[in-house]
């Protein structure tokens, strides 16, 4: 079975590494500790702060190879590639958008789903909007296809 590739920009394949480096040198070193003490309680068949630990543990070290899976799949995506032509939305591209339905503007720079954010402004590339946003051009009009009613937005910007 294939592993899916995983499209990140270099600043999200950075915080993937941050984060697993973290995990590996400092959080392990933080749980070891708290075992440490737990045992150190005395019996553990009884012992919730021991329980609590272990499954802390596990945790932590299922984090950790989800990181590294995602690291080996990451496919880093050059979000300042040149263009001849005319400027169009691609991956790491941030936009600015009206939606014409309620005529909010809205800006959002399109990442991968690993590193999708919304509240943040991370737009994943997966989402109805982002697909429908990759390879539109500044002032063009599309039309997203939502679950719930299709909408149109108007390119305002790209970045």
């Amino acid at each position: 079975m294939a592993e899916e590739k995983n499209y990140v920009t270099q600043e999200g394949y950075n915080a993937l590494v941050a984060e697993q480096n973290n995990l590996i040198h400092n959080v392990r070193n933080e749980v070891i500790i708290e075992l440490q003490e737990a045992r150190a309680q005395g019996d553990l068949s009884e012992n919730a702060d021991y329980d609590a630990a272990r499954d802390h543990q596990a945790r932590v070290e299922a984090r950790i190879q989800e990181l590294e899976a995602m690291i080996k799949n990451a496919v880093i995506v050059n979000d300042v590639e040149k263009e001849s032509g005319e400027k169009k939305v691609k991956f790491g591209s941030t936009v600015k958008i009206l939606d014409l339905s309620d005529n909010t503007e809205l800006e959002f720079q399109i990442v991968g789903s690993q590193e999708a954010d919304p509240l943040k402004g991370k737009l994943s590339n997966a989402t109805p909007l982002g697909e429908t946003l990759i390879g539109a051009k500044v002032g063009q009009t599309v039309t997203v296809h939502h679950v719930e009613e299709p909408y149109d937005v108007k390119i305002l910007e790209i970045k």
